[in-house]
């Protein structure tokens, strides 16, 4: 049925309508595109991107993603960047399904993208081929995993673990592969050790940042596979000089040095005398902050001189149970750092981890047990409390 002039100038009307509306969606998306990437968190499409500033380590080649636009971190002045941290992750038994889910640590990636900089521990190996090796936990991945994490609002992962070469030398060459074509920063662990301690060094909101990764955790991994001059293997900090002299580098060039570290008894919420030292130690050297793994439960966290501790950060994406009490409990460690190299303060945000191994964040009595527990952590650490953030 032909139109009368009444339907056509409507029709008019509407086609013009939709011109615009294409048209402002164009400019959105350019806006977004200069920014960085588009991604999701909890299923809604946000901005990725920080503005163009140095960002550089060498065995990773590809270029890091950033982070999500926020009103609160436009606000900031220039010199003043936020850190977040979260514990272990794994892509493996109840979990193994979070790969191809949007996002893959769940709910908390919100949290972790609103942060200028944010790292996990990925204690995996990148693999689907090797030998098992002779101990009893085995974990593997594939390189999925580090652009899930990506689209999750994560930075860099570290890999200087226990369990980054549980498949042999075949499965660490194949490790060394995806860190070479990962979309994000992969720390710790190299084709020698010149390149496991190696820091990721960028420029967030005017703070020279270097970060760095190593394990302390002796066992099979650190015994057989541990970088050497010419052999591949993990960053360890059971070679101390070695570890402390990449720092002191780090901070001839950096404002603001991070060591993210494997460390520490599993089970036990205090540290030993391994951890004490060695944070002492690499205080001294020059690190702003330091945080760690491994130990399945939350350990102490505050202030060593001028220094950030953080000797536990505990289960985050976890692929199944522990045996140890409250070894659900976990958060997000949200750093704030200036120009100055000092810490201005730290904000935790408790969380549980869920019978599907994923962590969400907590609120009213549950959000306080947890809370109340974890300082109640830093008697036995022996640290003053961090300095509380300001918005």
């Amino acid at each position: 049925m032909n139109e009368g002039p009444r339907s056509q100038r409507r029709a008019a009307r509407q086609a013009r309508a939709r011109r615009r509306r294409r048209t402002a969606a164009l400019a959105a998306v350019a806006v977004a595109l200069a920014g960085g990437v588009l991604y999701l968190v909890d299923g809604r499409a946000a901005v990725r991107g920080r503005p163009a500033e140095a960002a550089t380590h060498a065995a990773t080649p590809a270029a890091p993603s950033g982070r999500a636009a926020t009103a609160s971190r436009s606000a900031r002045p220039a010199g003043t960047a936020t850190l977040a941290f979260a514990g272990d992750v794994h892509f493996t038994g109840r979990t193994a399904d979070r790969l191809t889910a949007t996002p893959a640590l769940g709910p908390l990636s919100s949290q972790l993208a609103a942060a200028d900089f944010s790292m996990v521990n990925l204690e995996s190996a990148i693999t689907t081929r090797g030998t098992a090796q002779a101990k009893i936990y085995h974990f593997r991945t594939t390189p999925a995993a580090l652009t899930a994490l990506r689209d999750s609002g994560v930075d860099a992962v570290t890999m200087a673990n226990n369990h980054a070469v549980d498949y042999g030398p075949v499965g660490l060459a194949d490790t060394l592969a995806a860190q070479q074509t990962s979309p994000i920063p992969v720390l710790g662990i190299g084709p020698d050790a010149s390149a496991a301690f190696r820091p990721y060094t960028t420029t967030v909101n005017g703070v020279r940042l270097a970060v760095l990764a190593a394990s302390q955790v002796e066992d099979l991994t650190n015994a057989k596979y541990r970088a050497g001059a010419d052999t591949p293997g993990i960053a360890s900090a059971l070679d101390r000089p070695a570890l402390l002299a990449a720092v002191r580098s780090a901070r001839a060039h950096a404002d603001v040095v991070v060591v993210y570290l494997h460390w520490g008894v599993e089970g036990s919420s205090c540290p030993v005398a391994d951890q004490t030292s060695l944070a002492t130690d690499l205080a001294t050297a020059g690190a702003t902050v330091v945080v760690g793994t491994h130990a399945h439960v939350m350990l102490g966290s505050g202030m060593l001189g001028s220094t950030y501790v953080a000797y536990g950060f505990g289960n985050f994406l976890w692929y199944g149970t522990s045996p140890y009490p409250h070894s659900d409990e976990t958060g997000v460690t949200t750093v704030t750092v200036t120009r100055a190299g000092k810490v201005a303060g730290a904000v935790f945000t408790p969380a549980l981890v869920g019978g599907d191994g994923v962590p969400r964040a907590q609120s009213g009595d549950k959000a306080a047990g947890i809370t109340s527990r974890y300082d109640q952590l830093r008697r036995c650490a022996d640290l003053a409390p961090a300095p509380a953030a300001t918005s």
